[in-house]
């Protein structure tokens, strides 16, 4: 299983979406979530309204490429009409491995248009996927209850080809240490294919690599 950084690998809140998690990031190996919007008709770093001091969302990429460039980036993009721009800046990096999620539908139909790998959420408030057979993978996310991520869910996806990332419950305030020890017991933790968003990377990385 690959452990992604949850908005860089911050170690203080006031890191999260900061060059330096993202550095530490990518220093250590973990795959890295990230939040893309625009200001000023430039795509930024942000999860929230984009202040005048958030990182450009070329500045990342290119410390993505520079440092990380095999490992998974996951783009969570936080504003509608970004497909052109977005395509742009990626085609200049080319990373090998990386992904779009959260838009909405009609702009999920956009990025599989353009040719831009999605991922497509399901949780415990969205049961069916939308586009699962278009996708390339699956942002398996619980709101309020993470029961759902089983075994045979998991299989569901990782069988028809779709990679799978879950998003780690501390993420909603919750412990993560129940959703561990299930994803631990399913035995599916030696796939590349499967993925965990965490707030936790290097705790993650330990829990799961001991027998």
């Amino acid at each position: 299983m690959k452990i992604l950084s949850h908005r860089g690998y911050w170690q203080a809140p006031g890191e999260k979406n900061c060059a330096v998690a993202f550095a530490r990031s990518f220093a250590a190996g973990f795959g890295t979530e990230t939040d893309v919007r625009d200001r000023n008709g430039m795509l930024v770093i942000a999860h929230n309204p984009a202040e005048p001091s958030a990182l450009p969302a070329r500045d990342c990429l290119a410390l993505h490429a520079a440092h990380a460039a095999g490992t998974p980036l996951a783009l969570n993009i936080k504003a509608d009409g970004l497909v052109p721009l977005l395509a742009s800046l990626l085609a200049e990096f080319s990373p090998r491995d990386f992904f779009c999620f959260d838009m909405s539908a009609p702009e999920t139909r956009r990025y599989l248009s353009a040719g831009l790998p999605v991922f497509t959420r399901q949780s415990d408030c969205e049961p069916e996927p939308l586009f699962a057979d278009q996708a390339a993978g699956i942002w398996a996310d619980a709101f309020g209850d993470d029961c759902w991520i089983t075994r045979e869910a998991l299989l569901r996806h990782l069988d028809a080809g779709r990679r799978v990332c879950v998003v780690s419950s501390e993420l909603h305030g919750r412990n993560p240490q129940p959703l561990w020890d299930r994803l631990q017991a399913t035995g599916l933790t030696g796939s590349h294919e499967l993925l965990l968003c965490t707030d936790r990377p290097a705790e993650a990385r330990n829990f799961f690599s001991t027998p």
